[in-house]
């Protein structure tokens, strides 16, 4: 029995010695890399690059792999990039994956590499900017990508980097994002084990890091209705048929889909009208309208049941008002799903990699993801590192896809901590 304790005291005494020995490895791999990933940032975000369109943004990927020593796969799923890394040893494979696509945003914070780039979006010329932090995503990945090739005899395994473009989603009529990669086999030859991805946000603090088990982000469709009723001078409305008056009858009743159909205490969900397009003059009923929304949900009953109530709603609505309505819902994003085991197995080493009273275990989050494109076909985490510099007030700062969005550069550092922990140590366990 004594013999047995002192066995297992020495192993576990071992094990603890190594993961302190080896958080401290990539700590200073970390500390000789940062500033080389912050010029990298820089760029990204002055050269932003709208979804499906990111063409300087793969070539510099590209290049900076080069340098490195790997020999990237490129035009994946139109634009992204992909490299592998054969470790020294046998192990496991896994997948880090990085998003690069900007936003039609105009930046307005004054930065000396601020971006004042133009794209084409929904045929109009529009200023482009990082405005949710993928330019970080990016430049956190190429130097875990760094990290992990000078110490590649070590490496226990195979990483699979991602590089994936059109995460805001595709163009319309255009294919795009992880949906895309995965159908052209990204997660094959080799087969992915697992994958890991992260978010920088601008509401929490550097130095914190934010995950959950199972859903930590919505599943995401889009819709557009088009109304279509008939034309009249805005001073006799009782010679046409008023598609305005429809489209807001309408919105006040799909309100109630979320607010009387749904059980909230089971999950949320969020039905939003974001944009109406229709008329051109104060007196003239217009012939037509179309209204563009989004629908988040976090659980899939509710999510088929809110989709056919939107159908069946603005069906109805519009033959209330002799209105004709179309309504068109696309496929959306699934649930971001950690998978349970693989959350287990890897929250001590987020808690290694940002200290224990660092790691917040938050409720889901509405906004979505195509991550989940991934998590359908193999285990993956996805995670939040904070980007709100130390000075600035989490709850006052501007949010993500907005003009004033903005996440510091040190933020990146736990970034690249908890990505190649985890790497090492899924690929160890």
């Amino acid at each position: 029995m004594k013999k047995t304790f002192l066995t297992l005291f020495t192993v576990v005494f071992s094990i603890t010695l190594f993961a302190q020995n080896f958080d401290k490895q990539i700590e200073e791999m970390v500390a000789q890399t940062e500033a080389e990933v912050i010029e990298w940032r820089h760029w990204f975000h002055q050269n932003a690059e709208l979804s499906n369109r990111e063409f300087k943004t793969a070539e510099r990927i590209t290049e900076i792999l080069k340098e490195i020593g790997y020999e990237p796969q490129t035009g994946v799923a139109k634009t992204g990039v992909v490299a592998i890394l054969e470790g020294g040893k046998p192990g496991p494979v896994v997948g880090l994956r990085a998003d690069i696509d900007g936003l039609p945003v105009k930046e307005r914070v004054e930065l000396p590499w601020a971006s004042k780039q133009m794209g084409e979006y929904n045929g109009e010329q529009v200023p482009v900017m990082h405005a949710c932090g993928h330019d970080t995503h990016i430049s956190i990945l190429l130097g875990v990508a760094k990290m992990l090739w000078e110490m590649k005899d070590e490496v226990p395994g195979t990483v699979k980097f991602i590089f994936q473009p059109a995460e805001e989603g595709a163009p319309k009529g255009e294919e795009g994002g992880a949906k895309l990669m995965v159908k052209e086999g990204v997660l094959k030859n080799p087969d992915v084990d697992a994958i890991f991805g992260l978010h920088i946000n601008a509401q929490t603090p550097v130095g914190k890091l934010k995950v959950r088990p199972e859903g930590i982000m919505a599943a995401v469709n889009s819709m557009r209705i088009d109304i279509k009723g008939k034309q009249a001078h805005g001073s006799a409305p009782w010679d046409g048929i008023d598609p305005v008056v429809t489209a807001a009858q309408m919105i006040n009743n799909f309100q109630t889909i979320i607010s009387r159909n749904m059980q909230l205490t089971e999950a949320p969900a969020v039905l939003t009208i974001g944009a109406i397009h229709g008329g051109v003059r104060y007196n003239i009923i217009p012939e037509d309208l179309y209204m563009l929304g989004t629908i988040r949900t976090l659980d899939e009953d509710m999510r088929t049941q809110i989709l056919s109530r939107i159908r069946e709603v603005a069906q109805k609505t519009g033959e209330s008002n002799n209105a004709e309505v179309e309504v068109w819902i696309d496929e959306g994003y699934p649930v971001t799903y950690n998978e349970p085991n693989l959350y287990e197995q890897m929250l001590p080493t987020l808690k290694r990699a940002a200290g224990e009273d660092n790691v917040e275990i938050i409720k889901p989050i509405t906004g979505a993801e195509d991550f989940s494109f991934f998590q359908e076909q193999i285990p993956g985490l996805y995670f939040f590192v904070g980007g709100c510099p130390p000075e600035n007030d989490p709850d006052e700062v501007a949010g993500h896809h907005t003009p004033d969005f903005y996440v510091d550069d040190a933020g990146m550092k736990l970034g690249m901590n908890a990505m190649m922990g985890l790497t090492l140590d899924y690929m160890n366990k």
